[in-house]
């Protein structure tokens, strides 16, 4: 396995990474008032040192109205020194740095990003739950400045790469899906109008990013929902995002209101989820998720299979691929990223064979940072992650992992919860045939 394709370097527009592997942009939850912390900083220092070629500091908003969670940042000057000392020590274990950049529209609430939450249109979301406004096109206007700026930001903070998220039903896609985008200026109506957004932000983006800042963009490749963006036109806006001349695409799926399992696959530890949520923020969804039956409904599994997003991800790679091979003036051309279900080295050769060059994973990386360094030893490696999603149960009221190191690091489980994680491992070891 050290002489595969995979431990190889790979030339990201202006970056060099020294293999394939890229820790994805994971939600932490390791910030503490939106500030970075030593626990966020160790963690992406031991996946560095475990051997990822480089590690994303998962969502930081361009601006503080796009916050949804205490445990994010947000793109400030204050943060800047201890970010800085972030990237230098992830660089100082060989790896590359990239920090993930976005705006959570809707999925806020006005004691967090203080201010009345918006989107691309006027409505009230459940699942937050939250009234929301519709952004006026001057305030429009300033967020895209503000994605521009954001890069600067990053520059500043020591990162290598800026990860734009498009996808997942945040403020971008909120934007290009007609379930989410009722507008009838320019910014609304046909998919041309409702990419605008993303276009001016990735116009932004990239004039910023200049001749020394990699940039990749995080899109769907289809919503999953009712009027979401469906495959055909996911596959119009990745071509779209490839005019861009960014230098990698992320192809995932699914979003956090509606379809939240086809982005993680599997099913929602929902006793988890209800047993972590603070009876203060959150006693609507703790009481509903405690209802049988309910959560069913609001968040419905989807059987967990590895490299789950790899059939239509081909589909694009085969879609995408006159676009991708256009000739340039400067011969950079975007590379597309696998992501989902990555469990073992197996799965990051097979990646590799489909002729993806790089691609992302966390979900092993959470609970074995030193992943990489296994597979490189071991090509048959399986990182043995059970994928009950309990890490993600836990991560958007306490910190993000895996419950094997919870209880390594002494923090008691309660029984029914064990139970949980028991089952649904059960169910993912059936639905991938494995013992």
């Amino acid at each position: 396995m050290a002489n595969s394709k995979l431990f190889t370097p790979y030339q990201l527009g202006p970056i060099t990474l020294r293999n394939r592997f890229i820790r994805s942009a994971a939600f932490e939850n390791m910030a503490r008032s939106n500030k970075p912390t030593q626990e966020l900083q160790d963690y992406h220092v031991s996946v560095a040192r475990g051997g990822v070629g480089m590690t994303t500091v998962a969502y930081c908003a361009v601006d503080l109205s796009g916050v949804s969670f205490d445990g994010q940042l947000y793109v400030n000057d204050a943060i800047i020194p201890d970010m800085k000392k972030m990237t230098d020590a992830i660089h100082a274990e060989g790896a590359k740095a990239a920090i993930q950049l976005g705006h959570c529209s809707n999925m806020t609430h006005f004691y967090t990003c203080h201010c009345m939450p918006v989107s691309a249109d006027t409505w009230f979301n459940l699942y937050s739950p939250t009234i929301h406004r519709r952004l006026k096109v001057a305030e429009i206007k300033r967020l895209v400045q503000k994605f521009g700026e954001a890069v600067d930001f990053a520059r500043q903070c020591g990162f290598d790469c800026v990860e734009i998220h498009a996808g997942h039903a945040y403020l971008i896609s909120q934007f290009l899906a007609s379930r989410t985008n009722h507008r009838h200026d320019e910014y609304g109506g046909s998919l041309e109008n409702r990419m605008r957004f993303m276009n001016e932000v990735l116009d932004a983006v990239m004039e910023h990013a200049k001749e020394d800042m990699a940039v990749v963009v995080k899109t769907n490749m289809w919503d999953d929902c009712w009027k979401g963006v469906s495959i055909e036109e996911g596959i119009e806006i990745a071509k779209n995002i490839a005019r861009h001349k960014v230098h990698g695409i992320v192809l995932s799926g699914g979003t956090v209101s509606r379809s939240p399992m086809t982005i993680l696959s599997g099913a929602m530890p929902y006793k988890t989820l209800a047993h972590y949520m603070p009876m203060k923020s959150f006693w609507w969804l703790k009481a509903a998720l405690n209802i049988p039956g309910v959560h069913q409904i609001m968040l419905p599994a989807s059987p967990f299979k590895e490299l789950y997003f790899m059939e239509k991800a081909k589909l694009f790679q085969e879609a995408l691929k006159e676009e991708l091979e256009r000739p340039t003036t400067n011969d950079q051309r975007p590379t597309l990223i696998y992501v989902g279900g990555v469990q073992s080295g197996d799965n990051c050769q097979q990646i590799m064979d489909e002729g993806f060059e790089l691609f992302q994973l966390a979900h092993v990386l959470i609970k074995d940072p030193d992943f990489v360094h296994h597979v490189q030893q071991n090509p048959h490696y399986h990182a043995g992650c059970g994928r009950s999603n309990y890490c993600v149960g836990r991560m958007y009221t306490k910190d993000m992992k895996c419950h094997e190191c919870v209880e390594r690091d002494g923090e008691i489980i309660a029984p029914r919860i064990k139970r949980e994680i028991a089952k649904l491992e059960e169910d993912a070891r059936i639905s991938n045939g494995r013992k």
